[in-house]
């Protein structure tokens, strides 16, 4: 049996400008990548058809993947939006957004038929469902953030732990979100599920490791420690179950899981990051420099 012991740090050789320094250097280099491509895009992050409204097609296409997504454009009028494979299965999914408006489902998947591919599925989401969409998930995630807040700030009732933990959380879902452009992961239902399990991880090992320093005996790093022996060992417990389901829903093609799971990973790293950096040096400087003397 594999044990994982959870190497003891010595934070002393460090200030609390030194820990805090990489994870807000990291937020603020995920906020610019935000930023920036809003400015290219007009949207922070690239969304999927479930949020613009769009269709999709999925065709069965036997030969070299080169050969079929060329086969693919040449048999649609509009350019697709996305050509994903699907190895296990010789299955292509094409996604067409709304702005390829005037070619309707309907069409598309004549066009298909006619190109002599073989269709599997066609489904379509128009642009007004979308948005509504969009409105509801988004609006989801902005409430469970604000109530997560308001809930932390009644337990904690002090300002540098409380506001610790929210800005911890703010950035264990601000970095997964700069990452999933660089990846070109799209923004859908599945991944803004990801993101609000991000909330609950954050906030789980922050809480962990404020009550360990706040609310139990002890010295300052001799509960640090303690904290860190659980939350580490349960954040990349968590890491780990989440790479096998990433990879292997990436060899099977389900690309819902696969970007699930890379959203997932990325952020319980960042969690780590935040938690043992920045949150302890806020702590840190909280117990020995602020309020509490």
């Amino acid at each position: 049996m594999v044990e994982f012991t959870v190497p003891e740090v010595d934070y002393t050789r460090y200030t609390n400008r030194q820990l805090a320094a990489i994870p807000l250097a990291v937020l603020v280099v995920a906020l610019l990548i935000i930023a920036g491509w809003y400015v290219m895009t007009g949207s922070p992050v690239n969304q999927g058809i479930a949020f613009t409204g769009g269709t999709e097609v999925q065709v069965a296409i036997d030969g070299p993947q080169s050969a079929a997504e060329e086969q693919i454009r040449q048999a649609f009028s509009a350019e697709p939006e996305t050509i994903r494979s699907v190895p296990a299965q010789n299955v292509y999914v094409i996604t067409f957004q709304s702005e390829a408006g005037s070619v309707g489902a309907a069409e598309l998947e004549r066009q298909a038929q006619d190109a002599g591919l073989d269709v599997r599925s066609v489904s379509s989401v128009s642009a007004s469902f979308g948005s509504n969409t969009q409105v509801l998930a988004l609006g989801g995630l902005g409430v469970a953030f604000l109530g997560m807040s308001v809930l932390v700030f009644a337990m904690f009732r002090v300002f540098v732990p409380s506001i610790a933990v929210v800005i911890s959380a703010f950035s264990d879902i601000v970095i997964p979100l700069a990452l999933m452009n660089v990846l070109g992961i799209e923004l859908s239902l599945g991944t803004v599920a990801a993101l609000l399990m991000l909330i609950g991880y954050s906030v789980d090992s922050d809480i962990l490791l404020n009550n360990h320093i706040l609310r139990r005996s002890g010295d300052f790093y001799e509960s640090t420690y303690r904290a860190m022996r659980t939350g580490v060992t349960m954040t990349l417990t968590s890491i780990t179950a989440m790479i096998v389901m990433t990879i292997t829903a990436t060899l099977f093609g389900i690309q819902l899981l696969a970007a699930i799971g890379t959203v997932l990973v990325f952020g319980l790293a960042a969690d780590l990051m935040n938690t043992y950096l920045l949150n302890l040096s806020l702590l840190r400087w909280y117990k020995f420099r602020g309020v509490a003397r």
